[in-house]
């Protein structure tokens, strides 16, 4: 793999089980890479374990005064050189390659699960761990992925120079042997304490990352209410709260990288004790003292890979567990039966509330508890979630499934493309991204609403008018004003009916409104309401919705009572005949419908009196 194929065509289905085992299943799809850096990796560690061999037999010509053993050294030198330097130049180079790739895929796999849950990942999910997935938590995959090959170069290295030193130097070489892996193994006592501080350090990252995220998303109604300096002073503190657990958990790994210093130069002083002695006593020479003297001194370098490894993996399996947790959210069932082509028309069917939206209809939806409106949008769209599915057990005939149904074939058992070919679902808090209006509007679509008859229905006059004065364009044209990140510089009715202008270009089969106007005056309401009713005639429509000015446009209201559909009809017929929907749509108290209810009673009782004493 290279960098310049980025992205990939397919970065396949990940082994989520475990956050561990989304790190196999990452290094095993860049086995090829992983072998590439291995290679370069023993070249160059091996080339800089080769270098001693040279200066030991450069040293020993020199005792001997021999010129042709003087220049075998350089030679060998000059050769272990150049691998140093070609292993060193590749090794990184493919390193980077690992790192970069494995990121990329990772990247890619979360933009994958995001478009498919589209606005149900941050109801599963928090907002601020899907920031820190795709942000750091991604760099740390890629380190281990990428440190993984260079440590088992750095494994083989020691092994290999251990070895050679055992046949080289037999005497000396047994004390190497013995105490360079009880110096790779030294530091794991430490090891579960350091992983337990940086782990304290995340979680501390990802709420501080969590409050700032909901902080900058909610900044003007802070300062609306005059929460704003409250809402600081607690980033701050939690700020403080993450800077002491990293200033802890440095502390850890500063020791162990102390543990790694401070070891290997004890065993180089035994080292060269022992082999002053041994020279002293004539059993080795000068030069094979030196040689072994610069391979333990050389030794240092790999020996760092032990430690580097170590917070590779702990660092890196915390995050890939997060990846893993987001990566596993998955719609209920999807099917491979249909394509887009063949996308499903009809009437739309919930059959855990009962709700039946009929093909070509304005259906508007009354819910007295706007998350169950939220749940209820999510599943219409496809996005039932588990909990949806354990509602949706009946009581008598079974089981009911909890997927909608259009025209009779379940949203869950179609494909993503076709699923979204079929109903669109705007959220009751569009996000806008950054960009021109007209490229704003520039979505998939049937062609058949033009964006200034979507624009005109969303009632966006105003809208227009304010981007003009805004356009750097010389006609003034809308079109090309850019809109700034998630459209902070319009108002609140103005980003949501440009979302509404959105939602009405692409023209889908069934629309899903989740309090579309709930931004806006009542004006602009009912001209919003009149608008999308004219625009969307023959198509199916369904609005979730307590507004009075949007059930009057619709063709058929339903009133959904704690997860059930309870009661159809219109607008006004619903009114006069059932309480609990007069109750939500003219925000009546409990008191107030009681005692309309009572005095309906003295009513009654008023006039049988009256015709009891007429006869």
């Amino acid at each position: 793999m290279h960098i310049h194929d980025l992205p990939y065509k397919d970065p396949g289905e990940p082994d989520v089980r475990s956050g561990g085992r989304f790190l196999y299943w990452l290094g095993r799809n860049q086995l090829g890479g992983q072998l590439k850096s291995l290679s370069w990796g023993l070249l160059h560690q091996i080339g800089v374990a080769g270098l001693p061999l040279g200066v030991g037999l450069a040293v020993q010509a020199v005792v001997d005064r021999s010129g042709g053993r003087l220049a075998l050294a350089a030679a060998v030198l000059a050769v272990f050189g150049v691998a140093v330097t070609l292993g060193d130049t590749m090794l990184h180079r493919t390193a980077v390659t690992n790192w970069i790739t494995a990121a990329a895929r990772v990247q890619q796999l979360l933009a994958r699960r995001t478009a498919e849950l589209g606005s149900a990942l941050t109801r599963r999910v928090a907002a601020g761990e899907v920031v820190a997935v795709s942000t750091g938590d991604v760099e740390k995959i890629g380190w281990f992925v990428e440190a993984l090959s260079r440590f088992a170069a750095a494994v083989a290295a020691l092994v290999i120079v251990c070895v050679g030193l055992v046949v080289y130097q037999p005497e000396l070489g047994v004390v190497v042997a013995i105490g360079v892996p009880a110096l790779a193994l030294a530091v794991l006592p430490l090891l579960p304490k350091a992983t337990g501080r940086a782990d304290v350090q995340r979680e501390k990252a990802g709420r501080a990352t969590e409050l700032a995220s909901d902080t900058v998303a909610g900044l003007r109604v802070l300062r609306g209410i005059g929460g704003e300096e409250l809402f600081l002073s607690r980033y701050r503190e939690a700020s403080q709260e993450v800077r002491k657990a990293a200033v802890r958990s440095a502390r850890m790994w500063a020791l162990i990288a102390a543990v790694q210093v401070l070891l290997p130069g004890l065993l180089l002083v035994g080292v060269v004790w022992y082999g002053a002695t041994l020279a002293r006593a004539g059993t080795v020479s000068v030069g094979e003292l030196v040689t072994v003297y610069s391979a333990v001194t050389l030794l240092m370098y790999p020996l760092r890979h032990f430690e580097e490894i170590a917070m590779a993996y702990s660092f890196s399996k915390p995050s890939a567990k997060r990846a893993a947790r987001v990566l596993g959210l998955r719609r209920i069932a999807p099917g491979d039966g249909l394509g887009a082509s063949q996308a499903p028309t009809g009437d739309l069917y919930d059959p855990v509330t009962g709700l039946l939206a009929p093909a070509g209809r304005f259906t508007a939806v009354v819910c007295g508890d706007p998350d169950v409106a939220g749940r209820l949008a999510d599943r219409l769209g496809g996005h039932a979630a588990e909990e949806d599915r354990e509602e949706g057990a009946g009581t008598g005939a079974g089981p009911k499934p909890a997927s909608v149904l259009l025209g009779g074939v379940a949203l869950d058992d179609l494909p993503l493309e076709a699923a979204r070919a079929s109903v669109l679902v705007q959220d009751k808090d569009p996000v806008l991204l950054s960009g021109t209006l007209s490229e704003l509007l520039d979505v998939p679509a049937s062609g058949q609403v033009s964006a200034e008859d979507a624009l005109a229905a969303a009632q966006c006059t105003d809208v227009l008018a304010a981007l003009a004065q805004a356009s750097v364009d010389p006609d003034g044209d809308p079109m090309h004003t850019r809109i700034t990140e998630r459209g902070r510089s319009l108002s609140g009715g103005q980003r949501q009916r440009l979302a509404l202008a959105r939602s009405l270009v692409t023209d889908p089969e069934v629309l899903v409104l989740d309090e579309p106007t709930s931004a806006v005056d009542s004006h602009t309401e009912a001209r919003v309401a009149a608008g999308v009713k004219r625009l969307r005639s023959g198509r199916t429509t369904v609005v979730l919705a307590s507004s009075p000015l949007l059930l009057d446009q619709a063709d058929r209201v339903v009133l959904v009572h704690e997860g059930e559909v309870v009661a159809v009809g219109t607008h006004r017929e619903l009114l006069h005949t059932e309480p609990r929907y007069r109750a939500v749509v003219t925000r009546e108290t409990d008191e107030e419908t009681a005692g309309e209810e009572q005095a309906a009673e003295v009513r009654e009782l008023q006039v049988r009196e009256e015709i009891e004493e007429t006869a």
